[in-house]
């Protein structure tokens, strides 16, 4: 799947849901580009979810575009997250079209298949629609922020702080490696990595809250 842009950061968002709305026209042209641009990863992962129906996944991005940009042009920013209102839109897009493909002289069942499973088993639209949106969301904003946290690491941290940071939390492998075996490993006591680790996880949680 291509790459997407990674989302805007709360105040970015913030910013350019405003201009949109109170902008001059050039302005609120750029400004839902960027929206629809930076949201994209979104409808990605949500038309993830129908990978196994008869359809090819960039028309299903594409449909699923189409629901962000309504989403976009009717979110109220006093009513929650963009990226929780444009979910469900997405959503109600990409289950409007598979819909639409499967009428014929009557309405859509929710319980006929639309297509099986990895493991060959038959999927409907209702197995699709109870899935938890929120799940979605929560993963996107998970891994927005342990990108975040990457970079913050490799810019305010020293030499040794990382290097002890990444043994700590096994950012590199599987294993959490204890600060006892830190210090034999550096040449260093137990406390001094332990206090390098504290000073180091404070640096991390001022840079991160200044974001």
């Amino acid at each position: 799947m291509k790459t997407f842009k990674q989302p805007l950061t709360a105040k970015e968002e913030a910013v350019y849901l405003k201009l949109l709305k109170t902008g001059e026209d050039a302005d609120r042209v750029r400004a839902k580009e960027i929206l629809i641009e930076h949201n994209l990863r979104l409808v990605a992962h949500i038309a993830k979810k129908y990978q196994n129906v008869d359809e090819e996944m960039e028309d299903m991005i594409s449909i699923g575009t189409i629901g962000l940009i309504k989403a976009i042009d009717s979110f109220d920013a006093g009513k929650g997250k963009l990226s929780t209102y444009a979910s469900r839109c997405i959503d109600n897009e990409l289950l409007m079209f598979l819909r639409a493909k499967k009428k014929t002289s009557r309405e859509v069942s929710l319980y006929e298949p639309i297509g099986t499973d990895r493991e060959g088993n038959e999927i409907n639209l209702l197995d699709i629609i109870e899935q938890d949106q929120i799940d979605v969301i929560d993963r996107m904003e998970a891994e927005d922020k342990l990108s975040r946290l990457s970079g913050l690491i490799h810019e305010r941290l020293s030499d040794r702080e990382r290097e002890i940071i990444t043994l700590r939390y096994g950012l590199t492998s599987e294993y959490e490696v204890t600060q006892r075996e830190i210090g034999r490993k550096l040449g260093i006591s137990r406390s001094y990595v332990s206090r390098i680790e504290k000073r180091a996880l404070e640096k991390l949680r001022e840079a991160y809250e200044s974001l």
